[in-house]
């Protein structure tokens, strides 16, 4: 690599003419497909980008000039032209370096960011900011890969529009969401990208942006040259560059929507080198279950926003489900409510949808769909603690949407009470119904309790004094093995699946302290405002001690599991541990 081995800042690309320019261009990739083969990572989108960011740094002046990614999966050749290589060459350096935008890692980096449509909002308060404080710099909102369907990427471009200053919006347009795109909006740009972005019908001029259209956005001299002419713009600017996601590698160009993201994989081939796991998963089960269910009635209506691939909605089975499959976009906000107006149409809407991405639609659950009551379902998968990036943890959803009035929140422990309690949501039209979906897949071992009509009532599977756990949906194992241990420790527990996270059975807890003196409640979140709190405010004024296991509200950012569960104490020894140092117990 003779030529990235000596960018260490922007100024070394300042240096190199056009010619070298392109051969950078080409070392970037490599580093790029060496990251990503080896640890994973987003593929097509850094791809594609790699000779407007090469074109971004030389004409601009980061970090006096601020450059926003949006969602920040674009963001991995801007890291390498700003110190960053060893996150792309070396093992070592790999794991020091996020897969997003980072202000700890570099000052070329403004805002930890890993969610959709943040960035021209962000790049709106920037700007505001320097004219208020009298600065002189540029301000950059680089959006792509559907970002454009987002709510808050249009309020940002309305508020934008009307900054009567410095603000230029990069639109990467490479016609390409996560998977394909949905949306009136994309119909504008298909027009600009057919008359080379001379159609009076322009979106962007309408709201009140200069408008600049790039035909060939893999070109580093299309691209210098567009941008020295918007550099020190004083109103609001919009170029529009047309890309090729997953640009320089062959399997990446050919199936766009795969190669978003990948496992690690073997440049040479495109295989994947690590499984993604061949034994039965949730996202196969909820799938087929839907298509099956769709095939018997027309009314249910399958939704996602714009992630299709993340729930197991893969192409061949999006066609299966026809037009009872819809796809808003990347706009969350606008599938709970659609969920909620199409189950007041008569339909039985299913929204399936990321942990991570369910915390922007808090507004809705409540306002659009909880107040309204109706009986949409949501499926909410990776909910859990993970040793995910911090813009991606899972671990907020419980607090976030069990406290919310009308909402039935169900936690599944095994594949069977997981299908019929999914059956039951879709059939039932008292309550809006969100399942959280648990993470690994086990069997029931004995009959599936079936009545979920009378709320929060829990199951008891064991019955035994002094200790009962509660063992919350996916912990479900993890209080089978606390249980296995206080057995060896001569003490019977009862062992209890509540089922339901928004409502407590009452009754079973009273019951509970005629022959118990500890309750231990496991949720696989954090504790604050979860369910193990509701368990210890029923039991304040009483005697019973009350053991909350869970994660404490923090943001992390990829820890190791095993280093999570051993920081939370979620180890089956050291919650007997706990168990048997309370006094009554010793």
């Amino acid at each position: 690599m003779s030529y990235l081995v000596n960018i260490n800042s922007p100024e070394d690309v300042k240096k190199l003419n056009l010619q070298e320019m392109d051969a950078l261009a080409g070392e970037i990739r490599a580093a790029i497909l060496n990251r990503d083969s080896k640890i994973g990572g987003h593929v097509g989108p850094n791809l594609g980008i790699v000779e407007a960011t090469i074109a971004l740094h030389y004409v601009f002046d980061s970090p006096k000039d601020k450059i926003v990614f949006d969602v920040s999966h674009q963001c991995y050749p801007h890291k390498l032209l700003t110190g960053r290589k060893a996150g792309f060459l070396t093992k070592e350096g790999m794991e020091k370096i996020s897969g997003y935008t980072n202000p700890s890692e570099s000052e070329h980096d403004h805002f930890v960011v890993g969610h959709t449509s943040t960035a021209v909002s962000l790049a709106c308060g920037l700007a505001k900011a320097r004219n208020i404080r009298g600065e002189n710099h540029n301000v950059i909102a680089v959006l792509g890969d559907g970002s454009l369907s987002g709510g808050e990427a249009l309020e940002g471009l309305s508020n934008a529009a009307v900054l009567k200053s410095n603000i230029i919006v990069l639109l990467n347009d490479n016609e390409m969401s996560i998977a394909e795109n949905h949306g009136g909006l994309y119909t504008n740009l298909r027009l600009l990208r057919e008359t080379k972005g001379q159609a009076e019908c322009n979106l962007f001029k309408a709201l009140g942006f200069d408008y600049y259209y790039v035909e060939d956005g893999n070109s580093i001299k299309s691209m210098i040259d567009v941008l020295s002419k918007v550099k020190d713009t004083n109103k609001p600017t919009l170029v529009h560059i047309h890309t090729l996601k997953g640009k320089g590698y062959k399997f990446a160009e050919e199936n766009k929507e795969k190669w978003h993201w990948n496992l690690p994989f073997d440049i040479k081939s495109g295989e994947n080198t690590i499984s993604d796991g061949n034994e039965e998963n949730y996202n196969d089960i909820t799938v087929d279950y839907l298509i099956d269910k769709v095939a018997q009635d027309k009314n249910v209506v399958v939704v996602n926003a714009g992630t299709p691939g993340a729930v197991g909605l893969t192409p061949d089975k999006r066609e299966k489900l026809g037009e009872n499959f819809v796809d808003v976009g990347i706009a969350e906000e606008h599938a709970v409510a659609f969920s909620s107006a199409l189950a007041k149409g008569g339909c039985k809407p299913v929204y399936m949808v990321w942990s991570s991405f369910v915390q922007r639609t808090y507004d809705q659950l409540s306002q659009d769909l909880a107040i309204n009551n109706n009986p949409a379902v949501i499926l909410v998968f990776g909910g859990a603690i993970s040793s995910a990036d911090v813009t991606h943890l899972g671990c907020f959803d419980i607090p976030l949407i069990s406290n919310i009035p009308n909402i039935i929140h169900l936690a599944p422990t095994t594949k069977e009470e997981y299908v019929f309690m999914l059956d039951w949501a879709i059939e039932q039209t008292q309550h809006p119904i969100v399942i959280r979906v648990p993470s690994q897949v086990i069997y029931a071992q004995e009959d599936v309790n079936t009545q979920f009509d009378n709320l929060n009532t829990s199951v008891v599977a064991q019955k035994g004094e002094y200790v009962a756990i509660l063992a919350l949906g996916s912990f479900w194992e993890l209080g089978q093995k606390v249980a296995q241990s206080l057995k060896k420790q001569n003490i019977d527990a009862t062992l209890i699946n509540p089922r339901f996270i928004s409502g407590l059975d009452e009754k079973l807890l009273a019951e509970l302290m005629e022959n118990h003196e500890v309750v231990v409640t496991l949720e696989d979140g954090v504790l604050n405002g979860g369910f193990g709190e509701k368990v210890a405010r029923f039991y304040g004024a009483t005697s019973m001690k009350v053991l909350n296991y869970g994660a404490k509200k923090e943001f992390t950012d990829r820890i190791p599991l095993q280093k999570l569960y051993e920081q939370n104490r979620l180890i089956p020894d050291m919650i007997v541990d706990d168990i048997l140092a309370l006094s009554a117990l010793k």
